[in-house]
């Protein structure tokens, strides 16, 4: 079976950990193997309190004052879930930005679009550290994007990672010879 397309996400977080931080903005950049650009979205995310903590503003830019008139996370979260359906959720390290997704979802029906959309998780983290079995590499974005010529115009913002990790992705899937469903087993992660 040739290969579908791909929900290349990423997301600007409050803090590093799903019980205490929130999730303040979402990017996705549906894309074909061939890097192929189908769509791009993005959306920052509303707090839930006024006073509720942004994290590093230094790292990603987000102030309380730029999410003020920002979609609710359940308005967000629909948006995600319908552009997650049919593409396989792909992102770098994938189990970080799917723990955010599934806390903030785990309301939701396990029916639900974007709990449906989750599975299977294609880690572009993954695919990077295999192709360096000595880690002689660092393998953080920025880093892979330098290693294959992509521009990484906007780092930590979710859109513009989210299209560096999309540029990317084609390269990795070449270097692994990947051209089948079957091929992106071993670089599936859990959550």
């Amino acid at each position: 079976m040739s290969l579908p397309s791909f929900a290349v996400v990423d997301l600007e977080t409050s803090g590093l950990s799903t019980r205490r931080h929130r999730v303040l903005q979402l990017g996705v950049v549906t894309v074909e193997s061939d890097g192929t650009v189908l769509d791009t979205w993005s959306s920052l995310v509303k707090l839930r309190w006024p006073l509720q903590r942004v994290g590093p503003t230094e790292i990603h830019g987000i102030t309380r004052r730029t999410l003020r008139g920002a979609p609710a996370l359940d308005d967000a979260l629909d948006q995600l879930g319908a552009r997650l359906d049919g593409s396989i959720f792909t992102a770098h390290n994938a189990a970080f930005d799917a723990a955010f997704i599934a806390r903030a979802s785990r309301h939701r029906p396990p029916d639900d679009p974007l709990r449906r959309g989750i599975e299977p998780l294609l880690c572009t983290l993954q695919m990077s550290r295999r192709l360096d079995p000595l880690r002689e590499r660092s393998h953080r974005l920025a880093d892979v994007c330098d290693r294959y010529g992509v521009v990484l115009e906007r780092p930590h913002d979710a859109l513009g990672d989210a299209l560096a990790t999309a540029a990317v992705l084609p390269h990795l899937l070449d270097a692994h010879g990947i051209t089948t469903v079957e091929q992106l087993q071993p670089f599936y992660v859990r959550l």
